[in-house]
């Protein structure tokens, strides 16, 4: 057990979730057990607030409001995407210095992994004693060292409803619709618009994921053979889909990135607009709709997965007694434990292992076709996206002719 005390920092950072603040509160509530950490302070949009010192006192919030919150999406404290430069790192310590934090937290995916190894790797330099832990948080479900992270399940879930009623919408009035879902390298969030599948005939039809080339030939071959199989076709397609040289195709479209040199692709329907008017121009098929599904995906209210809000409570809590423990830093990871019944690990790895770098679908997750995903995804997803809308269809028992 770690003899440090002192003060302890928490911020939250890049896309916000509907569970995000679930490991917010988790953290907050477990700090108040230890000794070890006095004053408990929260920044205003991440290392932006920090820099600013722009801090709140998480200890004088009433433990009602803590769980309102935590039921609460997207992120309470205020996000920011922002990597501190080396000269950003001397401001950062003169401050965590001056309000003697010791234990600093913060929540994010790969990039916001990144931020915090770089905090943790600058007070090793100048000799500040302080434990830095991440934890984790991405709807992509990118991060490496974990079997998934939160915030993907409640996002999956989310595309999976809206994907139901898309396709059940395609049933009633026939066509070929397009749903553009988020994915920048990894396409686990487009994958879960499979989890929508009832029946055989049901969509999305085509699934389309930033790990395997995207080919326009190919992609208007695929919409015209199920068109003309079952009248209608509907496609879920990743915004980091990228050509056989690996351009992505979206950010064709846009030059804006941020502090880490990611292309935003998820702020304009550009992508959706290209394919839809490809199918157009090119084919015989006259009823054509794209949508962006965007930014709700990442924090719509209302149907959290059960799995996902417990899990990121759990790793807030993790991490607090990983950090008193230790006294050290690195990161929270979720691994799945083997075997029918899911189950899971909360183990400590190393911040560099998370950092920067991201993880793809794996092999065995992808259709040999490259259109699709198979049945050791959907096994793999369903218990993160909890129980879907049970969806009925008439028999369609023909009448007979009164004549």
């Amino acid at each position: 057990m770690s003899k440090m005390k002192g003060n302890m920092l928490i911020g939250q950072s890049g896309g916000p979730t509907v569970v995000i603040n679930q490991s917010l509160v988790g953290a907050i509530v477990e700090a108040k057990k230890h000794a070890a950490i006095r004053g408990i302070y929260g920044a205003r949009h991440g290392m932006k607030g920090i820099l600013e010192e722009a801090f709140v006192d998480l200890r004088k919030e009433s433990k009602a409001t803590l769980e309102a919150v935590a039921q609460t999406p997207a992120s309470a404290l205020g996000s920011a995407r922002k990597k501190p430069t080396d000269e950003e790192c001397a401001r950062v310590f003169d401050i965590l210095r001056r309000y003697d934090i010791r234990y600093f937290f913060y929540i994010g995916g790969n990039d916001s992994a990144e931020s915090a190894s770089i905090i943790a790797d600058n007070a090793r330099k100048v000799g500040y004693e302080m434990a830095c832990f991440h934890i984790p948080k991405t709807i992509d479900n990118d991060l490496r060292e974990n079997d998934h992270t939160p915030g993907y399940g409640s996002a999956a879930r989310f595309v999976a409803c809206a994907s139901i009623g898309d396709n059940l919408d395609s049933r009633a009035l026939p066509g070929v619709k397009i749903n553009v879902i988020m994915g920048r390298h990894a396409g686990f969030l487009t994958a879960a618009a499979a989890l929508a599948r009832v029946y055989p005939d049901d969509g999305p039809h085509l699934i389309y994921l930033p790990e395997r080339p995207f080919s326009m030939d190919q992609f208007i071959s695929d919409v015209e053979r199920v068109h003309a199989k079952l009248g209608r076709c509907v496609v879920a397609v990743s915004e980091g889909i990228a050509d056989a040289d690996g351009a992505a195709i979206a950010a064709k479209f846009t030059k804006e990135t941020d502090s880490h040199g990611n292309v935003q692709l998820s702020g304009t329907g550009a992508l959706g607009d290209l394919l839809a008017n490809q199918i157009r121009s090119r084919t015989k098929i006259s009823r054509v709709r794209a949508d962006t599904f965007g930014y709700l995906q990442r924090s719509f209210p209302g149907m959290p997965s059960p799995v996902d809000a417990r899990e990121a409570r759990a790793v807030g809590v993790r991490a607090v007694q990983e950090a008193v423990r230790s006294g050290g830093s690195g990161s929270i990871a979720i691994r799945r434990k083997p075997g029918k019944t899911y189950s899971v690990l909360l183990e400590p790895v190393p911040l560099h292992s998370v950092a920067k770098e991201t993880r793809h679908m794996p092999d065995e997750f992808i259709h040999p076709d490259g259109n699709d995903v198979t049945e050791a995804f959907l096994a793999y997803a369903r218990p993160l996206a909890g129980p879907l809308p049970k969806i009925g269809r008439l028999k369609g028992v023909p009448v007979r002719s009164a004549k």
